[in-house]
């Protein structure tokens, strides 16, 4: 009976995380706005490709044509057709880069808790294998990894979660050594709860916010990360995909012969989504935060202040 109280309290307590998540997402602005530019590249992703019916990768005799009607982003200089590239190139970023970013979480959220709750000689040898982390600079690691393992989409996503979970670690285990002696912890330790079961049941849900918005920022990152190493020839460039898009027209001088409509539509498309990943972090940073939500009605105030 005792064991399933404690699954009902938990239950209870990740509904109301998600439900006040949800209540951030309708209310504020720039959730709202981030949530809406991250989703139209997620139904390119979904359903884009379906509507394609000729192979990004197709040679054709349309060479370095400029944008038409018949070719609404124009062709590379083999004739491949760029629209074509950046909706399928959608697929491949969005997806490896939102996979690659849970990983990443999973690794900062076992890491980080497991860190956090036991202390002692547990917390040192994981704060010191995170310090080594956060000292080695990401992308140079990334980038000698990645040199040495064949060359695809696992690889760079297995290189990205290696080199990019110490951060969001260290969060979460400063945020569960605050929380390990709380009352409703000690309660779970005083009915038996097992270990396993008050680091992802209870302290968990009560984290979620930071959670969330780790795992927002470590996406952003990821897919920045990933098409840096696909621009420098780490990646598969037999795939399509913005950072193979980048490698090619880079290789194919694209810049110097004025072929513009084959490098800015990715990297349009880069920044467009790290704009609404970035809307969403600071959204969740004003809900987390309790002091930006009351910093707005003071600025409101003082301004008809300084009206009237």
């Amino acid at each position: 009976m005792i064991g399933v109280s404690t699954s009902v309290r938990a239950s209870m307590r990740t509904y109301e995380g998600l439900r006040r998540v949800w209540g951030a997402l309708t209310l504020n602005r720039k959730v709202t706005a981030g949530s809406c530019i991250v989703a139209f590249f997620l139904l390119v992703a979904i359903f884009g490709p379906l509507f394609i019916r000729q192979d990004p990768n197709t040679f054709t005799s349309a060479v370095s044509a400029p944008p038409s009607a018949a070719h609404w982003l124009g062709t590379t200089l083999t004739g491949q057709d760029v629209f074509a590239q950046i909706v399928v190139g959608t697929r491949s970023s969005i997806f490896w880069g939102l996979g690659t970013g849970l990983a990443v979480m999973v690794v900062s959220i076992v890491v980080g808790l497991v860190s956090g709750y036991f202390g002692g000689a547990v917390d040192e040898v994981f704060s010191l294998i995170t310090n080594v982390f956060l000292v080695i600079p990401a992308l140079p690691l990334a980038i000698v990894l990645a040199s040495y393992f064949p060359r695809g989409e696992l690889t760079v996503a297995l290189v990205i979660t290696v080199t990019g979970w110490a951060w969001g670690a260290r969060v979460l285990r400063a945020q569960t050594l605050s929380m390990r002696n709380r009352d409703f912890v000690t309660a779970a330790r005083a009915s038996g709860e097992k270990t396993w079961r008050i680091i992802f049941f209870e302290i968990l849900p009560n984290e979620i916010s930071l959670v969330a918005a780790n795992f927002v920022s470590t996406t952003l990152n990821v897919i920045l990360a990933a098409a840096a190493l696909e621009f420098i020839g780490l990646g598969n460039n037999s795939t399509v995909s913005w950072g193979t898009m980048f490698y090619w027209s880079y290789n194919s001088d694209a810049l110097i012969i004025g072929l513009w409509w084959w490098f800015v539509p990715p990297g349009l498309c880069i920044a467009l989504l790290g704009a609404g990943f970035a809307l969403i972090n600071f959204g969740i940073d004003e809900f987390a935060d309790p002091r930006l939500r009351r910093e707005r009605p003071v600025i409101a105030a003082k301004l008809k202040k300084a009206v009237a």
